[in-house]
């Protein structure tokens, strides 16, 4: 067998495998055996079957099972003892592969595309200055969520008229094309709320309303989307979608929601009884959490202008032609033209795993099974507490984490998350960082922008 690779540039190669009678002779022989053994035929006892039956009836198959796993290693073996650094996995060059006769075969020699990874060299801390965005964790912030826990905790009472965050508990009637309402339609009561209403001319013409109050207004206006307003009307998605025509709503009861004091026994729901002894206590709480809160989201950010900075400025080139035809023979969904659309984001996320992967092995970042064990339980622990529950004693989340780690992939994923902290909390330490405090909306509005 032989294994050679030509390279046609610096991101580019073929490699040829050639296949001697020698090579596939033994295990093509083997697997024939093996066939004779199981099969079973007609006139024949099982296991009797003559071999040239067998060759004539599956040989072919045989072959090309025993060639591929030959190529399959050949091709791994050169990779891994060369130490080349390819991207993607070899592609069948389809123009040039020789027609074969499996009936009569004889020599193979099979050629592969291969995309290599680039060289360049990353220095750090080096020139480049970069932005921690994080939010003001002031007064009015914790002021506006001291207000969301005591709403959260609040409860609701009637009131006489709507405030522009109360809540309106109506009854909503189908109208045909002339206003009046039909008997046989839709008859639902639904409640909304002013807070969420966005049509300023629809609030506006219902602040104020008190019970017994109608109104024929279009439901579009005062829904959140067609499953909001099929939920309000009592009707199913697609009608919603299809509805033009006004409704009919009358005011049944207004109802405002009356926040809990910010008082011990609300501190005690919130932190756990004798964790906030005083408002002072209580607000310091509430500012911990904040910053503990916007953490993943300033890492985010700090993430994002690193990456973009850095691939900017190493100019890395990849083997593009290449990886479209690799995504696209990968994925027998894609299309040509979207992968087009979208490989500048796949070529960007790549070459931020090559830097990612360049400062892995020149730091000599490593994950030890007991982080890995320990990372894992943290996270186990963290969604218990997201939902409200209370933590398994350390053996059960232990064993909770281990199922988890059984599955290959979820252990890649996590795996693949502690290299990610490592890389950043490396890169934290290293380079040059100057913090800019943003208020909270335009924070948030940052955040937002790395989805869109």
């Amino acid at each position: 067998m032989d294994v050679s690779i030509k390279n046609l540039d610096a991101l580019n190669a073929v490699l040829t495998v050639k296949i001697s009678n020698e090579d596939y002779k033994a295990p093509y022989d083997s697997s024939l055996k093996n066939y004779r053994k199981q099969m079973q035929l007609p006139g024949f006892r099982k296991g009797h079957v003559p071999t040239s039956i067998i060759k004539k009836k599956y040989g072919p198959s045989i072959l090309a099972e025993e060639i591929d796993k030959i190529l399959n290693k050949s091709i791994y073996d050169h990779i891994t003892e060369n130490k080349l650094n390819i991207l993607g996995n070899p592609l069948p060059i389809e123009d040039e592969k020789i027609k074969v006769d499996w009936n009569n075969p004889s020599d193979f020699e099979f050629k592969y595309e291969i995309g290599i990874a680039p060289e360049f060299n990353l220095e750090i801390p080096g020139r480049y200055k970069f932005t921690r965005y994080q939010p003001k964790v002031d007064e009015s912030l914790i002021n506006k969520q001291s207000d969301d826990f005591a709403r959260r905790y609040g409860k609701l009472i009637s009131v006489e008229k709507a405030g522009d965050r109360d809540m309106i508990l109506a009854n909503f009637k189908e109208l045909d094309e002339n206003g009046n309402i039909i008997k046989e339609g839709f008859n639902q009561s639904s409640t909304i709320s002013l807070e969420f209403i966005n049509d300023k001319k629809s609030k506006k013409q219902l602040l104020g309303c008190k019970p017994k109050d109608t109104f024929k207004l279009d439901p579009k206006k005062i829904s959140r989307g067609e499953a909001d307003m099929a939920a309000m009307l009592g009707i199913d998605k697609e009608r919603a979608k299809l509805y033009k025509r006004d409704v009919f709503m009358t005011v049944n009861e207004v109802k405002t929601l009356e926040p809990a004091n910010l008082d011990v026994a609300l501190f005690d729901k919130i932190y756990g009884a004798g964790e906030a002894k005083t408002l002072e206590e209580f607000r310091n709480k509430v500012k911990e959490d904040l910053n503990k809160m916007f953490i993943s989201d300033i890492d985010r950010l700090l993430k994002n202008e690193i990456s973009k900075t850095l691939i900017k400025k190493l100019r890395i080139k990849l083997p593009d032609t290449f990886l479209k035809k690799w995504i696209l023979s990968s994925n027998k969904e894609a299309k040509k033209e979207d992968i087009d659309k979208e490989y500048d984001n796949y070529s960007n996320g790549l070459k931020w795993q090559l830097i990612e992967n360049f400062i892995i092995k020149n730091q000599n970042i490593k994950v030890s099974g007991e982080e890995l064990l320990k990372f894992t339980m943290d996270l186990m622990g963290n969604q218990y507490v997201q939902y409200g529950m209370m933590i398994p004693d350390e053996e059960e989340l232990k064993k909770t984490a281990e199922k988890v780690l059984s599955n290959k992939d979820e252990g890649r994923k996590i795996n693949d998350m502690i290299y990610d902290k490592k890389v950043m909390d490396y890169l934290k330490s290293t380079l040059k960082i100057n913090d800019k405090f943003l208020n909270h909306e335009d924070f948030t509005k940052k955040v937002a922008e790395l989805t869109q």
